[in-house]
């Protein structure tokens, strides 16, 4: 087994990106088959961490942030076949480095995810909201 490396940052082979998000549970939830929601979902985040196998793409952590007061961990998607080995809190780990010493982490949890946060000090919020693109601003 090699060690995995992190690195930092959104200049990723689009292709590498959306055949590691097909080889995790999150796929089912992201517009993989259109490219361009992809690529702008990958450019606009302001915060990227990898895992690496060697040269094999096996984890992500996606985040939006003001690197002060909160991050948006939109998406921690960790390769099938790699998980159980602390990938996705290593990630974790590796995204709170790059914040400040007030930063707070958020985020939306994957239906077959829901019990992983909790196991790695994540509280539930019990106030979150959300509002779906078709959905009409009241």
């Amino acid at each position: 087994m090699t060690a995995i490396t992190f690195r930092l940052g959104n200049d990723l082979d689009l292709d590498a990106v959306i055949e590691l998000y097909s080889a995790t549970t999150l796929g089912v939830r992201r517009p993989l088959e259109d490219r361009g929601a992809m690529a702008d979902m990958l450019s606009h985040a302001n915060l990227v961490v990898t895992a690496w196998d060697g040269p094999l793409l096996v984890g992500i952590a996606r985040s939006l942030t003001d690197f002060c007061f909160v991050a948006y961990l939109s998406d921690l998607a960790v390769r099938e076949s790699h998980q159980r080995r602390g990938i996705g809190r290593d990630l974790t780990q590796q995204t709170r480095d790059q914040l400040g010493p007030r930063c707070k982490l958020v985020l939306l949890s994957a239906p077959l995810a829901v019990d992983y946060y909790p196991r790695h000090g994540f509280t539930q919020h019990p106030s979150a909201w959300t509002l779906d693109a078709h959905e009409p601003l009241l």
